[in-house]
């Protein structure tokens, strides 16, 4: 069974108007497979039956399944590993001397799935920073499911597997079960809330370094320009933006540059004056 036309056109406006996310002809299939568990778990015989009672009695929460089952949470440990060494051999060093004073990091894991990128920036922070600092991790995402996963910070042997050395495997998990969780060390700085990047910003601290990686890919350009602008509101004037590796800024918000950061590359504001420094330039 496939979606009609008009189902997949329910959807994709629904997905469109709650998370902006372009659901393109020809993701019908994708769209049938990710809905099937939602249709069964609710007592639907099939998704086209779901979907055509969602129309004519439309239910929030139903919605927010949909949603939540749409939002592509594709996610490992340490994932592209340039990004994670290029923190420890460039950005921290730089920012341990900026902010010798206050001795204290704020990072942001933008999307953060079910928090194995959050996490892991706080295991790298953890071996990184030198003794006497401290950091704090602000996890967000749309999947109000994967919110409660990254919280709870319990994951299966399948998904440890995924990209985490069994050293620090050891050294930062406790068993719990037959799955592995956080241990309460490093779960206590970091913390996770549900948010929609297309949607007003809410009130946060400003973050020295922010992870928004892997999810403009997802939007159209408008909708890319006004993340990147938000996004620079939050950001430390001498602070680190990165983005996945198939994601730039170039020619769709001029006021950031690109910078070497290792073997990778970041963004950070240009001609920003960073607190108590001149002008870069």
């Amino acid at each position: 069974m496939t979606l009609s036309q008009s189902d997949f056109a329910f959807v994709s406006n629904m997905v469109r108007r709650e998370a902006s996310i372009v659901l393109a002809p020809g993701k019908e299939y994708l769209v049938e497979a990710r809905l099937i568990p939602v249709a069964r778990a609710i007592g639907a015989a099939n998704v086209n039956e779901f979907l055509a009672d969602l129309q004519r009695r439309p239910n929030p929460q139903f919605q927010r399944k949909i949603i939540d089952a749409l939002t592509t949470n594709e996610t490992s440990w340490f994932r592209d590993r340039e990004p994670f060494t290029a923190l420890t051999d460039v950005v921290l060093p730089e920012l341990v001397k900026s902010r010798s004073a206050g001795r204290k990091l704020r990072f942001w894991s933008a999307a953060s799935s079910s928090g194995q990128e959050a996490y892991s920036l706080a295991i790298t922070l953890q071996e990184a920073l030198p003794a006497g600092w401290s950091y704090e991790i602000q996890g967000t995402d749309i999947s109000t499911a994967m919110i409660e996963r990254a919280e709870k910070g319990e994951y299966s042997q399948v998904e440890v597997n995924r990209g985490l050395p069994a050293t620090q495997l050891v050294q930062y998990f406790e068993r719990a079960g037959a799955h592995w969780r956080i241990i309460p060390a490093l779960r206590r700085n970091v913390s996770f809330k549900h948010m929609s990047l297309t949607a007003p910003f809410p009130p946060m601290q400003p973050f020295d370094v922010i992870f928004l990686r892997n999810v403009l890919i997802y939007f159209d350009v408008a909708t890319k320009r006004q993340v990147l602008q938000n996004a620079a509101k939050l950001l430390r004037p001498d602070g680190w933006l990165f983005l996945g590796a198939a994601e730039t800024t170039i020619g769709i918000d001029d006021n950031y540059e690109r910078v070497a950061a290792g073997r990778t590359s970041a963004y950070r504001i240009r001609n920003a004056v960073p607190a108590g420094a001149g002008r870069r330039g």
